[in-house]
């Protein structure tokens, strides 16, 4: 297969993984406006917490670059890869940052096919391709963990783009050839039918996690032992035992988001389910919250805020709702959490000694449960019963 420049917009989790993979066997650049993440790249270095991303940029033979400037970064390139964060906000994504890319890649490239790998509202890529009156914006849906990105792109569940145009297929083709699965399923779809397939999928993955969690809030509160009934009921083929371990909520950069956006989008159409999945959420959150408040703590220590393991993400972290929970509660909060070098987190204390942070905590609430707590499992409060993420 020919060579082909490929520009990557953003380098997180959904940008560099990506940047790494097609780098293989293309010339890649990257173009952030964080200018240490540019330099990190251009000296082989992950911009996140991914230990094959890291692994890949030392010792693989990667063509990737990284430069701040669009000029350098969209001309001459065959595709642009759009991988911008789009928050919910106001019952909307934000989608200004890939708008604004678009843009700057219609004024400077004639040719090449702008694939979107952003989470974006349904219906978002044929009002671009509208406005703009052109058919080389594409949509093309992530699958990625976080931590596990690269290797999520290696070995991927399934290749969905949005497009039946020859372009689509180069741009799959290209996924196919940096991965190291064989007979990848590969779909290809109009565009707004795979944006439609994002946000179902996470929220349907939303459900599972609210299931469990649900199943976990009624044996806690009955004294049952919890384990026996998931794996019960998870020896149905049906259910299978895939996401089906206890947690504090789902939380990160996707689940929370795209079950909002997915909501907004029915409008007049009838549902209840999409709605009792987010209310779930917070249900879950407060049960659990009451639940460490009712057993009177002076002082409940949080293990970490982090999502879960090889991450080093807390952000939307179903964690921080059980914290501002308790602190509304006059309780006194503090967090372990080696990710924060400063003293405070949002007026929190962080105490970053372990041993220091375990005398001081009647409690450590933890999302995950870990050997660093070993030592102390009569104060741990954790969900989690199979300890993996």
């Amino acid at each position: 297969m020919e060579k082909r420049k490929v520009t990557v917009v953003g380098s997180g989790y959904v940008g560099l993984s990506l940047a790494v993979l097609l780098a293989q066997h293309n010339q890649v650049v990257v173009i952030d406006i964080d200018s240490e993440r540019v330099d990190k790249i251009n000296t082989k270095q992950s911009t996140l917490a991914d230990a094959k991303i890291e692994a890949f940029l030392i010792e693989k033979e990667l063509d990737i670059s990284a430069t701040l400037d669009k000029r350098s970064a969209y001309q001459g390139a065959s595709f642009v890869v759009v991988a911008t964060p789009t928050n919910y906000e106001n019952d909307q994504f934000d989608t200004s940052s890939v708008d604004g890319v678009v843009e700057d890649v219609l004024g400077l490239n004639t040719k090449a096919t702008i694939v979107i790998k952003s989470t974006i509202p349904l219906g978002h890529t044929k009002s671009l391709q509208e406005k703009h009156k052109t058919n080389r914006i594409i949509f093309s849906p992530e699958f990625l963990r976080e931590g596990q990105a690269l290797h999520d792109n290696l070995y991927p569940s399934r290749i969905i783009v949005g497009s039946h145009t020859e372009a689509a297929k180069e741009f799959a083709n290209l996924l196919i050839q940096g991965a190291l699965k064989q007979n990848i399923e590969t779909l290809f779809v109009g565009e707004t039918e795979a944006e439609a397939i994002k946000l179902f999928s996470n929220t349907y993955l939303a459900m599972r996690i609210s299931f469990f969690n649900e199943l976990d809030s009624y044996g806690l509160d009955k004294a049952l032992d919890i384990k026996s009934i998931i794996e019960g009921v998870c020896l149905d083929e049906r259910i299978g035992k895939g996401y089906n371990n206890p947690s504090f909520g789902y939380g990160g950069y996707c689940l929370p988001k795209d079950t909002k956006q997915l909501l907004a989008n029915y409008k007049n159409v009838p549902q209840n389910l999409i709605q009792a999945i987010i209310s779930s959420n917070q249900t879950r959150k407060d049960f659990l919250s009451d639940w460490i408040i009712d057993n009177k703590p002076s002082v409940v220590g949080f293990y970490r805020l982090i999502m879960k393991e090889g991450s080093d993400n807390f952000r939307c972290s179903a964690i921080l709702g059980l914290i501002s929970r308790i602190r509304e509660a006059g309780i006194e909060t503090i967090i372990y959490e080696p990710d924060i070098e400063k003293s405070y987190f949002d007026g929190i204390k962080v105490i970053n000694n372990l041993n220091s942070f375990k005398e001081i905590s009647d409690i450590v609430v933890a999302n995950r449960n870990t050997s660093n707590l070993k030592d102390i499992q009569h104060k741990v409060f954790t969900r989690d019963i199979y300890g993996i993420n």
